[in-house]
């Protein structure tokens, strides 16, 4: 049976809001600008876990921070990232209730996925996969072959959608459909039925 395989960010949720990232700057009284530079800049090695939250607000800030703000910007991280993409998370819905195996594969700091994990339209997927619990991040080979191993499926029974090209090529590297997510009504003229 198909299993159709879900980014995270820019797929079932909106992308980040510049604002978000501007009031997760002045929380902090950060030079906005600096603060989005420092958050995407490390963010890959947060994202596979080589770094602990402590150390990535730390390098992201430029200097060390408290236990209390690192929970204030975990908090307001995970709320930047859970804004639905409301086309996209009615198609998932639609795809459950008719009895397709689906899952979750995100580039997602453990704290992150344990806060995406509450969202009522993450829980009710099957299979959820965050590169913090792996210690892996797309489009390393890896991370896909671990998904195919994880779900005991072949790689051709496996539907991979993603906003970032690469994303969707690393998929294409392992043996999966590939789909390039731009809008829930192109996906889901693309998607088996």
């Amino acid at each position: 049976m198909t299993w159709i395989v879900f980014d995270y960010g820019g797929v079932l949720s909106l992308p980040q809001a510049e604002s978000d990232a501007e009031e997760m700057a002045r929380a902090m009284d950060a030079e906005p600008t600096a603060f989005k530079s420092g958050y995407w800049r490390h963010r890959l090695d947060f994202d596979r876990a080589g770094l602990t939250p402590h150390a990535y607000w730390s390098a992201v800030l430029g200097r060390s921070v408290t236990h209390s703000e690192v929970a204030r910007l975990v908090a307001m991280d995970v709320a930047s990232w859970a804004h639905p993409n409301e086309g996209t998370v009615a198609l998932l819905g639609e795809l459950l209730a008719d009895g397709f195996r689906v899952a979750l594969l995100s580039n997602a700091p453990i704290c992150v996925g344990d806060g995406l994990d509450e969202l009522p339209w993450i829980a009710a997927i099957e299979r959820r996969f965050y590169s913090g619990r792996m210690g892996l991040v797309k489009p390393e080979r890896e991370i896909y072959a671990e998904v195919v191993r994880a779900l005991g499926a072949a790689p051709s029974d496996i539907v991979f959608i993603d906003d970032r090209a690469e994303n969707v090529e690393g998929a294409r590297r392992v043996g999966m459909t590939g789909v390039h997510f731009t809008d829930a009504t192109a996906l889901r003229a693309v998607l088996p039925r």
